[in-house]
């Protein structure tokens, strides 16, 4: 069943995607630079929310308060 739905859906957006038409659009070579920025930029915030929770995680293993690893 589940198979069958996930069949479904990729036959879906595959024609979506067979049938869209040229964009018509100019992308400057600036577009790039932004871009790469953006995806670091959000690579930098997914790896800071990691290493905040890691260390709540380490803190309620080790028992302290906070979770910080200056905290006693």
């Amino acid at each position: 069943m589940t198979a069958c739905l996930a069949t479904r859906v990729a036959f879906v957006l595959a024609a979506c995607l067979l049938i869209a038409s040229p964009a018509q659009a100019y992308l400057d070579p600036g577009t790039g630079s932004m871009l790469l920025s953006a995806v670091i930029g959000v690579a930098a915030a997914v790896a800071l929310a990691v290493k905040m929770f890691w260390y709540r995680v380490v803190g309620l293993i080790r028992g302290k308060k906070g979770g910080r690893p200056d905290a006693q």
